[in-house]
């Protein structure tokens, strides 16, 4: 067995196997070898004498301050081999976060409601991060060894199980992966080399652009790679590309859109990558050949924000300039608000105008909700908890509606009424008080009392922000979950719903009724205080308050002329 490790200008590397210490060799790149036999292992670098674990490490049976363990890809026995992959552009994706998905909180325990999201009628199952982090719960943002699959989880094993079931039921699978910052709990990574560039807003920043970086790119695109190639997945999410600091010539995005393209013909299906930015800058997901990084969509957090304010009317903090009239229809149209124009939270113009001829819709993620817009709220409260069935079931019908690819976060499909709360559980008692204590100064400044955030470091809190299965025998969950199936299937069976052209699409708003325009198909909502008329043409779908031709109040209609 060949052990390897990247530690440039170290005077001497040793690695420790299964209890044996044995010298390493360096070469002329830096990378240190030994050949020996066994199968955990730890790197000793000069004369420190802290076991450190490898930074490609494959598994952390316990956890990321143990050693490594050998782990062979091969060995797992795939029954996808039939499986094609699946598309992004008309398809629906469903957020979710394996800790709290179901009371066990394991990929096998998750596998047993994958046939829920099939009835539902999704596409892409979106898995938030399953990397090794410190502790035994947590969101998944603070990881530490990138190809380590967390443990409780069910390791690497266990999610290639998820992965080839989710493929049995047709369904694809998105996996959330953070290459923006480390955690704040384990990321021994510069005690090997210059890997690390400051820090961001979360924890240190990977050293992309300055010297040395060279080997370090290859790292986080190496780690991309694997995913795709390895455990199968059809898709990666790119947390907060944003914090990504790289002033190259070739942005880091771009060349790993480059080989991820590259890799996706070699393996003759789809492969997607999606980003998470705060930019506004289309030229994420514009093709290459017309100057962009041609990844294949980005989360878009306007249209989230422009319909979080016209359903609950909450103009607090960054949804203050969502509180314009017609900001609906504005973002609706153009899926940025903030498009070179004046952005009051930051204090500054923010944001770029997209080409609706080069970029279409399908390209942006809409959703009603998120892990972020949820647990970042003080008590982790969902929409469903101030606001009416029949306004969500409004919002519903707009994302559903709309001419981007909607997204779904576990639980919505069924106004879920368990909160979904920032959790971590950090076993060093100075940084659990240190997050402790920072969580609930952060959102002091945003108006919330410190007695109602709950304790992120308190196993009540991961409990409670478990899904609650049960909710679905209750016949006000189970009638929301039959109108998401019945939007989902409308949107299926009429291609005008999931046209992704943006230059043929139009919104009138007036106040707070909202009318898009699909071809011949016609959404209207109505959130104001009196009913309207209906349009004319035959109802596909109303919710349950439309009767005849008027729309009362917190309901909708769905006509075809």
């Amino acid at each position: 067995m060949t052990f390897s490790v990247w530690a440039p200008g170290k005077s001497r590397v040793r690695v420790r196997v299964d209890g044996e210490f044995h010298p390493m060799t360096e070469d002329s790149g830096g990378w240190w070898h030994a050949d020996v036999p066994g199968a955990n292992y730890s790197f000793f670098v000069d004369d420190d004498e802290t076991p450190l674990p490898d930074p490609r490490s494959l598994r952390q049976p316990e956890g990321v301050f143990g050693p490594s363990q050998i782990y062979d890809h091969s060995a797992f026995a795939w029954t996808d081999q039939a499986w094609t992959g699946r598309a992004l552009p008309g398809s629906v994706l469903y957020e979710l976060h394996i800790g709290t998905f179901t009371p066990e909180g394991t990929f096998d325990s998750a596998i047993g409601r994958l046939d829920h999201l099939v009835d539902l009628g999704i596409d892409f199952v979106e898995v938030m991060p399953v990397n090794s982090f410190d502790g035994t719960t947590g969101w998944g943002y603070d990881g530490v060894l990138w190809g380590a699959v967390h443990e409780p989880y069910g390791g690497p094993d266990g999610f290639k199980r998820f992965v080839d079931a989710a493929h049995s039921r047709g369904l694809g699978v998105v996996l959330d992966v953070v290459y923006n910052h480390m955690g704040p709990s384990g990321a021994f990574l510069d005690r090997f080399g210059p890997y690390f560039a400051g820090r961001n807003l979360w924890g240190p920043a990977l050293n992309v652009t300055g010297p040395g970086s060279d080997e370090v790119r290859r790292y986080v695109l190496d780690n991309a790679l694997m995913w795709f190639r390895d455990f199968h997945v059809d898709a990666l999410r790119l947390d907060a590309i944003h914090a990504i600091l790289d002033t190259r010539a070739t942005h880091i995005l771009e060349e790993m859109a480059q080989e991820v393209d590259a890799l996706s013909a070699g393996l003759r299906r789809p492969l997607s990558l999606i980003a998470e930015s705060d930019l506004n800058d289309p030229r994420h997901v514009t093709p290459r050949a017309a100057g962009g990084y041609g990844l294949a969509a980005q989360w878009c957090d306007d249209l989230h924000h422009a319909l979080h304010v016209f359903l609950t009317g909450e103009t607090q903090g960054y949804y203050k300039d969502f509180g314009a009239p017609n900001a609906l229809k504005t973002t609706l149209e153009n899926a940025f608000f903030h498009a070179g124009t004046w952005s009051s939270f930051r204090d500054r113009t923010h944001g770029r105008p997209i080409d609706k001829s080069v970029t279409p819709g399908h390209r942006f993620l809409c959703f009603l909700q998120n892990h972020d817009q949820i647990g970042n709220r003080a008590t982790g409260d969902r929409m469903s908890a101030s606001v009416s069935p029949g306004v969500l079931a409004c919002g519903a019908a707009i994302m559903f509606c709309s001419p981007y690819t909607p997204m779904v976060f576990m639980g919505e499909e069924w106004a879920a009424s368990t909160p979904w709360q920032f959790f971590a559980s950090f076993p060093d008692p100075g940084l659990a008080e240190a997050v402790r204590t920072g969580r609930r100064k952060e959102f002091a400044e945003h108006g919330w009392g410190e007695s109602e955030v709950p304790d992120p470091m308190d196993p009540q809190t991961v409990a409670d922000s478990r899904l609650d299965w049960s909710e679905l025998d209750d016949p006000g969950h189970a009638a929301m979950f039959q109108l998401y199936k019945s939007l989902i299937a409308l949107r299926r069976k009429h291609p005008e719903l999931s046209d992704p052209r943006l230059d043929e699409f139009s919104v009138d708003q007036d106040g707070r009724v909202v009318t898009l325009h699909r071809g011949r198909i016609q959404l209207v909502c109505n959130l104001g205080t009196a009913d309207i008329q209906r349009p004319s043409g035959e109802v596909l779908l109303s919710s349950p308050g439309v009767r005849g031709d008027v729309v009362p109040p917190e309901n909708f209609a769905i006509v075809v002329h």
